[in-house]
């Protein structure tokens, strides 16, 4: 079930859109930094398939941009192959792949994460990867062009304890990134990862284990520009990433972090 509504008339018409005609699929786009990448490609010219498990925030931000929103559960191969349906009924073709789905684990003793979450969190952030890399790369192949953003986070690249394997599975997004953009280059498929710290997103509270003041506080004095990350601070990085002005970038994994891992 897929919903379209027409696009609002984007502002300041006469600039230049860096997106302009461009097509973008953007997982986990119901909420938090997903949703802000969605607004911004949306802002920039582009179409855009929202893809979220929670299928009314898929079509609520979908309204609000004018794009596609198609519920999808990205750690299961027939939902994508769906998804990936969808898409090239709706658009044709695609430009833009953001793997932004993501879930973590609550803070504990990494020896004491349940199975369950652990198979959880594997499924969601990286076998996810994979599966839309099948569904959509032999389509970039074949056009001999496309770009991937994978959005990993600052966890892959200075971890902090009692989230183990939400950091490792976040590492593991960064490789990705990078063995991926070494294959595709040669096929013209760009593949680029953007880190943030945690930002106001459903899973912030998770990170931190509860929400006091206290709490943002002690996060916050660990990140040098004093803030948190926000679904604007994500969607002009992705925006820039993905847009032919970065024609020359692939393979790295950036930062947008406020100086956390400095």
């Amino acid at each position: 079930m897929v919903s379209q509504t027409s696009k609002p008339s984007p502002h300041g018409m006469g600039e230049h859109m860096r997106l302009q005609g461009k097509t973008a699929v953007v997982t986990g786009a119901g909420s938090g930094f997903g949703a802000g990448i969605a607004r911004k490609f949306a802002a920039e010219g582009a179409r855009v398939i929202v893809a979220d498990i929670n299928s009314d925030a898929a079509f609520e931000i979908a309204g609000q941009i004018g794009g596609l929103a198609v519920p999808c559960d990205v750690s299961d191969a027939v939902s994508v192959h769906k998804l990936a349906k969808s898409v090239f009924q709706y658009a044709g073709h695609l430009d833009i792949l953001v793997n932004n789905a993501g879930v973590t684990h609550l803070p504990c003793a990494l020896e004491d994460v349940s199975e369950e979450d652990f198979d959880r969190m594997f499924n969601v952030n990286m076998k996810s990867v994979y599966l839309t890399a099948r569904a959509f790369v032999p389509h970039f192949k074949e056009r001999k062009s496309g770009s991937i953003l994978n959005v990993a986070s600052t966890a892959g690249v200075s971890p902090r304890p009692q989230l183990n394997w939400y950091n490792a599975s976040k590492g593991w997004m960064i490789t990705a990134t990078k063995t991926m953009a070494i294959e595709l280059a040669p096929h013209g498929v760009r593949v680029n990862a953007i880190n943030p710290v945690a930002g106001e997103t459903p899973l912030l509270k998770s990170f931190m284990g509860e929400d006091t003041p206290e709490m943002r506080a002690k996060f916050l004095s660990t990140i040098p520009l004093g803030r948190f990350s926000t679904p604007e601070d994500m969607g002009n990085a992705a925006c820039f990433l993905c847009s032919d002005e970065a024609s020359m970038i692939t393979g790295v994994a950036m930062e947008v972090d406020g100086g956390r891992c400095i």
